[in-house]
């Protein structure tokens, strides 16, 4: 099927993250014996996609304290998108304002094959964790506005509160709101998540929604053959997922009707 283009697409970040086990040399110490080597040969290997590196400032942290913190950054040009994050225990590949799923999809591919070839001792490296995110935003004004009407009438979402909560010196409209739920899925074996919250884009008071498959554990599929599977059931579910919640006025707001 092919992809929808959006050309307001409301998208802040697609993020795909991969995580992996960590040594215990003692207790509640985690490290990752390989990192420093890694680095330097993933390096190598993202240099004519990425070039351009970063040191955060968390590459300070002592190696015993870094476990799953992302400590370098390659961009694919300065200050640009998309770019690949890792750490010990961590790689991570973001976007933004050029996503499109094409792209982005034989980047993660790329990214997988390139953390396997790379890393000094693959049989060591076990996968913990897949996760799929994409964080999307809409312009809203909760300060006026009630965010419950909102995501009742824009995005089908019901949520409510016993009115009578709201004396005469309690206002109705929240400050601030947040909502999570997650549900088991088939494939791929995981959870879907979803939340909601107010927060800001652009400088602009916002509600953002992420959207999140993620897989865990024994359910982590054979790596990195079975990589492509999973992404694309991964993607079917998010892709689904935000179409049948921005379904109706949104989507044609998004898409510039």
């Amino acid at each position: 099927m092919p992809e929808k283009i959006l050309k307001n697409k409301p998208l802040v970040e697609s993020i795909l993250e991969i995580k992996w086990t960590l040594a215990s040399p003692a207790p509640n110490i985690l490290i990752d014996p390989h990192y420093k080597l890694l680095l330097g040969r993933l390096y190598e290997r993202l240099s004519s996609n990425y070039p351009e590196h970063e040191q955060l400032p968390s590459a300070m942290i002592p190696d015993e304290m870094a476990a799953h913190i992302v400590q370098h950054r390659f961009r694919y040009s300065s200050g640009d998108w998309p770019l690949v994050q890792i750490g010990p225990g961590i790689i991570t590949i973001n976007d933004t304002h050029k996503y499109t799923w094409d792209d982005f999809r034989s980047r993660c591919i790329d990214i997988i094959h390139k953390l396997f070839s790379a890393h000094p001792k693959p049989s060591d490296l076990k996968i913990e964790g897949l996760f799929l995110r994409y964080i999307d935003a809409v312009e809203f004004d909760y300060e006026s506005t009630d965010i419950y009407t909102f995501l009742r009438e824009k995005m089908k979402v019901t949520l409510e509160l016993p009115q009578n909560l709201f004396t005469n010196n309690i206002r109705k409209l929240p400050n601030l709101f947040s909502w999570q739920s997650a549900f088991s899925c088939a494939n791929p074996k995981g959870m879907v998540t979803v939340c909601f919250a107010t927060g800001h884009k652009e400088a602009k008071p916002a509600l953002l929604w992420e959207t999140m498959v993620h897989t865990t554990g024994a359910n982590v599929p054979p790596l990195p053959e079975g990589f492509q599977k999973w992404i694309d059931s991964a993607h079917t579910i998010t892709d689904d997922w935000f179409f049948k919640i921005i379904e109706g006025e949104l989507e044609r707001r998004f898409s510039g009707e």
